[in-house]
């Protein structure tokens, strides 16, 4: 009979419990989905990004911190003696920081995957790259007391930035095969364009803002150009844009293209539309400061359904499975202990 306290079995070693839980965090590591998602995360908080730097501007805290890379000459985060404009600007620098922290996560994950993929490698590590040259873009804005052609380079590399963390999230959803397109040569081309154009408007758009009565700062200079003047540079950009588009739809019915390239061209186009209808009504009431930044989360918005446009026209085939490289497995003696 016994006697003494009830005899708890384990299954093995005293270490297995422990050996299971690292198991399962090496397999979250190194599944595709983990970096599928770490990487529309990158994604989405990038155009975040975009919307707290507006924020600083909209709310008058450009100068928040008035010096670069400290937040005054003695400090790092800001001072009570900075107000809550220090505290707006200072937030803003610490989510770019948590934008590092998640890049560098993505890297590490895609070095990570069982079959490395080279594009998922080269676009994190990409990202990776723009981090440091954005906060520098940064700093020399600050540091030029938010000179509105320096601002507007900032907000510009944001779209670079867009560009690079959107395909790595393609990346992480497409096989790594050959490029097969949906759509003819002259259709690309056109595409292409729509492209440029887009980049071309959101230009035009920064020169608009710097010209307009949002600087940031009390004290921060103007570009000196007539407001209603490249107001109106602007908008017939913007009708262009939109022209091209529904061009371009009407060319991928012509050709009978798949149905997710044709639908990515209906979504540019309301993209587009609503984003022209936010403008002109923010104009029209003299650009309240909401209406300013739905209108900047629309720019992102239109940027991101113009980069669609052109991954929908085209597939990746999977690669041969000769040239697959096989996950690590353990050792069959390994594996049964």
């Amino acid at each position: 009979m016994q006697t003494g306290p009830p005899v708890i079995h384990t299954t093995g070693r005293p270490g297995a419990a422990g050996d299971l839980a690292a198991s399962s965090l090496d397999s979250v590591l190194r599944s595709p989905v983990t970096l599928r998602w770490v990487a529309l995360a990158s994604l989405v908080v990038n155009v975040v990004l975009v919307f707290t730097g507006g924020a600083v501007r909209l709310t008058g805290s450009g100068l928040g911190c008035p010096t670069w890379p400290k937040c005054t000459n003695s400090s790092y985060v800001t001072t009570s003696a900075m107000g809550y404009h220090g505290v707006i600007e200072f937030s803003n620098r610490i989510f770019g920081v948590l934008v590092g922290i998640l890049v560098v996560v993505a890297v590490l994950l895609a070095l990570l995957q069982p079959v490395r993929d080279r594009r998922q490698i080269g676009w994190s590590v990409a990202m990776l790259m723009t981090i440091p040259a954005q906060a520098v873009v940064g700093g020399i804005t600050v540091l030029t007391k938010l000179n509105p052609w320096v601002v507007a380079c900032h907000f510009l590399f944001s779209m670079v930035i867009i560009v690079v963390a959107y395909r790595m999230w393609l990346a992480t959803r497409e096989p790594g095969g050959p490029v097969r397109w949906l759509i003819s040569a002259p259709v690309r081309a056109l595409n292409w364009l729509l492209l440029v154009v887009t980049a071309v408007v959101l230009a035009a758009g920064t020169v608009v803002t710097g010209s307009g009565p949002h600087a940031g700062d009390a004290t921060a200079h103007r570009t000196g150009l007539d407001p209603g003047m490249v107001a109106q540079l602007h908008a017939d950009l913007v009708m262009l844009l939109i022209g091209l588009s529904v061009a371009w739809c009407f060319a991928l019915w012509a050709i009978g293209a798949p149905r997710q390239t044709r639908r990515a061209g209906v979504v540019l186009v309301g993209v587009e539309l609503a984003q022209g209808v936010i403008g002109f009504v923010q104009y029209f009431t003299h650009l309240p400061s909401l209406l300013v930044a739905v209108h900047l989360i629309g720019a992102c918005a239109v940027w991101l359904a113009a980069l669609r446009t052109q991954s929908a026209g085209r597939v990746r085939e999977p690669e041969a499975a000769a040239e697959a490289v096989p996950a690590p497995t353990l050792p069959a003696a390994a594996s049964a202990r």
